[in-house]
């Protein structure tokens, strides 16, 4: 949600204000408690099958220490509250809110579940990046949307990373027929169509952040190098042994993945607010005399 936010303030500077600290620290809390809401509902609906997973049969819902009564209402409640507040920062927010806690009905929900049809499960969960960059957009320019290649990079970049997630579960269980038992997508994947979907969904961020950088901001360019790097050291992360992309809220543990994402995220805001025109001049197109 924050790189919604600052991409935001580069596109209109001149909202830049203190007035922002508080719809902003609303609108974080608000996100936050409607994902909150959807890892209450994930949990309570995938406790059957988080019992055939080596690490998750292990959580409270599946070793029976949880009423799911109770998990239920602190489901709604959690949304409510979340909902309630996005409504109060804005309509445009209210509505990116709301798409987020459906998306998490729509995944996790029977007869629908899209986390078990291949492909569709990582689409669909992934779509919750974009979301999240619209939350932060509009917290600070509710008038109109970020652009459609900005928007789509971010759900590719999304993608990518579910994609070394799952992966990694792959290989963590080691057995297809446990795998399937656990999620059913894994009874169509293998470790060959989940490397080729990692391939894909890097390639699809790759177009999409590159249109983004030529139309808006030519100097990004010089990211290129950097996110490459960032995007080899997570497919290295996903290859590990027990590889922590399965469990990607416990990653502030690995040092170099911190260190080299806050880099990343350093030249990234440096490269947005620091015009270069030199950069301008050696990419501009070059066409001989009478051509």
């Amino acid at each position: 949600m924050l790189s919604g936010i600052v991409f935001a303030i580069y596109d209109r500077p001149q909202l830049a204000s203190w007035e922002l600290l508080l719809p902003g620290l609303l609108g974080l809390l608000s996100t936050c408690l409607v994902a909150s809401s959807n890892y209450t509902l994930n949990e309570i609906l995938d406790a059957s099958t988080d019992a055939s997973h080596p690490v998750k049969r292990s959580r409270p819902i599946p070793q029976g220490q949880v009423r799911i009564s109770i998990a239920y209402v602190q489901w709604i409640v959690l949304a409510a509250l979340g909902l309630g507040i996005a409504l109060y920062i804005n309509l445009a927010f209210f509505s990116c809110a709301l798409a987020l806690w459906l998306m998490s009905l729509l995944y996790n929900a029977p007869p629908v579940r899209l986390k078990q049809i291949p492909y569709v499960d990582v689409l669909s969960e992934s779509v919750n990046n974009p979301i999240r960059l619209l939350l932060g957009w509009f917290v600070v320019n509710a008038e109109y949307p970020p652009t459609l290649s900005l928007v789509l990079a971010y759900w590719m970049i999304g993608a990518f990373f579910m994609a070394v997630k799952r992966y990694a579960e792959y290989r963590r269980i080691g057995n297809p027929e446990r795998a399937a038992l656990y999620r059913k997508s894994f009874s169509y994947y293998n470790e060959y169509r989940l490397l080729l979907s990692i391939i894909y969904y890097a390639s699809a961020f790759a177009l999409f952040f590159g249109i983004f950088l030529v139309r808006y901001r030519f100097e990004l360019i010089l990211s290129v190098p950097v996110i490459a790097g960032f995007i080899s050291l997570y497919m290295k992360i996903g290859f590990l042994e027990d590889s922590p992309a399965q469990y990607p809220e416990r990653l502030y543990k690995n040092f170099s993945f911190v260190a080299y994402s806050s880099f990343c995220v350093g030249i990234i805001l440096l490269l947005l607010f620091i015009d270069l025109p030199i950069i301008h001049q050696i990419f501009a197109p070059y066409h001989l005399p009478g051509q």
